[in-house]
């Protein structure tokens, strides 16, 4: 009706009223605001509070940032390792909520759990089902090797070796959606910080954009020439993948649709993470850790058999790196193998020198590692076997979450530095 059109009209009007610039000034101020309630809610504590916060989002946002806690870590007293079993078959994957109050993981049995961090006690469990009966029932029907949260801690996403992405809500552990598409088993999933835009990576060599959201297929990206074995992602619209055997990682810029290439591992890539927007980290089957720049293809440090050698078939072997955990925006660093410990590193100024802390000692193959956002505990997952594969088993390891707590020392707060590089 043209009433209907004359309002429609102006609420348009209404909408366009605001140009760039005044958003800008608007969303400054909004900053700002909350800033000054933020420095009331701590006291006016001495400093300049609203400038040091301001420097360190500024630092962050470039990637510069790099809060020096490594060398505040103490060794963790193992008897105050916590061990939550629920899974019959080993732990894939893991995710912290962003609070820090509630872990997921996922196993090769297909069940999700659901567990809170301060009892431990089991808050939903998803059951795996048999193959062909995601219809029938909610969970997954094959093994499940990813998972990602959203950085509001919203949307859940899971990833299974039937092509299958599913999607739950975080608080209810309800399915929402299942997404289809990739060729091949599903091996990395990773939402992009403050959006619901999902990555997901496959054995089908492919990256593929969704918007979890709407519910929506995006795009799908081309590059590698082996199996994708990991993903991840940080607040810039791009996300770095790990390329198995084609020796590889690569930096994939979605708005450009481009790539860039980095060498520097002699086996199979097996792990990423980002430890913030210009750095990250990559494990391989060779035993190395390296660390990278996202401006240089070759890495900045490499730890050559960060776990050491193991005797396997008369042949002496690296152990093999099956996970790789920063703490963002910091120095410091978690490595995962089948060598009996989780080995915690210290990243040198300007991320150019990988010094090892101490070892915590985990009996199985430490298949995800994940630090709690404030860096007080790490979370590994265990099992008998490799996340990908059946090459070894370990009979005495247990399939578990382990939540290890990490004390600092009692010392003045220190201060985040910008990065050199």
């Amino acid at each position: 009706s043209p009433s209907l059109g004359r309002r429609r009209r102006e609420v348009a009007e209404d909408e366009v009223e605001e140009t760039p610039q005044e958003k800008k000034l608007r969303l400054a101020k909004q900053y700002l605001e909350e800033l000054r309630q933020y420095e009331e809610e701590e006291e006016a504590r001495p400093g300049d509070l609203i400038g040091d916060r301001l420097k360190e989002d500024v630092l962050e946002q470039k990637g510069r940032l790099q809060r020096l806690v490594a060398k505040e870590v103490q060794p963790p007293d193992p008897t105050s390792i916590r061990e939550l079993r629920g899974h019959q078959l080993p732990v894939t994957c893991l995710v912290i909520t962003p609070d820090d109050k509630v872990i997921f993981s996922a196993s090769k049995d297909g069940s999700l759990i659901k567990w809170e961090v301060d009892s431990g006690k089991r808050l939903c469990v998803v059951p795996g089902g048999k193959k062909g009966t995601e219809e029938q029932n909610m969970g997954h029907a094959s093994q499940v090797l990813c998972m990602a949260i959203s950085s509001d801690g919203k949307y859940l996403a899971t990833g299974d070796r039937n092509k299958l992405i599913m999607i739950w809500d975080a608080a209810t552990c309800k399915r929402l959606h299942i997404f289809t598409g990739h060729r091949d088993a599903i091996s990395g999933l990773s939402f992009q910080k403050g959006t619901h835009q999902l990555y997901s990576a496959s054995h089908d060599r492919c990256v593929k954009v969704w918007n979890v959201a709407e519910n929506a297929y995006m795009e799908t990206l081309f590059g590698h020439q082996d199996i994708i074995t990991g993903l991840d992602s940080l607040s810039r619209e791009c996300c770095v993948t790990s390329g198995g055997r084609d020796g590889t990682v690569r930096l994939w810029k979605i708005p450009e649709e481009s790539q860039l290439v980095f060498c520097g591992h002699q086996g199979s890539i097996d792990c990423i993470q980002l430890i913030n927007e210009e750095h990250m980290v990559s494990g391989a089957d060779d035993g190395s850790v390296a660390l990278w720049g996202l401006t240089k293809k070759k890495p900045l440090a490499l730890a050559q058999h960060a776990h050491g050698m193991q005797e396997a078939q008369g042949l002496q072997q690296p152990y093999w790196i099956s996970a790789v955990a920063p703490l963002r925006n910091s120095d410091l660093l978690a490595t995962g193998s089948h060598s009996g410990s989780v080995k915690l590193w210290k990243c040198g100024e300007g991320f150019r020198k990988l010094e090892p802390l101490c070892d915590i000692p985990l009996v199985g193959f430490v298949n995800s590692l994940k630090f709690s956002a404030a860096g007080d505990f790490l979370v590994a997952g265990l099992g008998q076997e490799h996340r990908l594969g059946r090459w070894w088993r370990i009979k005495e390891a247990k399939n578990s979450i382990c939540i290890i707590p990490l004390k600092q020392r009692a010392t003045a707060p220190s201060p985040a530095i910008p990065d050199s590089s």
